[in-house]
């Protein structure tokens, strides 16, 4: 499993420039069955995916992101290697 964590590197006003593009991206990133689950930081800052998959596709994949390809945010990502869940969240630690 991964945390892809979003970070804005330009103002709000930039970052809502490309918000309908960067929806369409995460769509099509639940539809391939990447990702698990998403939102947005709180303050708005960025944003965060779980994520499945292999590090180098999931890399290239943020890369896409049509925030970092205008250049308003970046993304770290971790890899989480899970040793337990809450009931019902074990289909997780694949």
């Amino acid at each position: 499993m991964f945390i892809l964590s979003l970070t804005y590197t330009a103002p709000l006003s930039e970052v809502d420039e490309h918000i309908e593009p960067h929806m369409a991206w995460v769509a099509k990133g639940y539809e391939a069955g990447l990702f698990l689950a998403s939102g947005r930081k709180e303050p708005r800052t960025g944003g965060a995916i779980l994520a499945r998959g292999d590090r180098a596709a999931l890399e290239a994949l943020s890369a896409t992101d049509p925030f970092v390809v205008a250049g308003v945010a970046q993304y770290d990502i971790v890899e989480l290697v899970l040793s337990r869940t809450a009931p019902g969240l074990e289909q997780l630690k694949v």
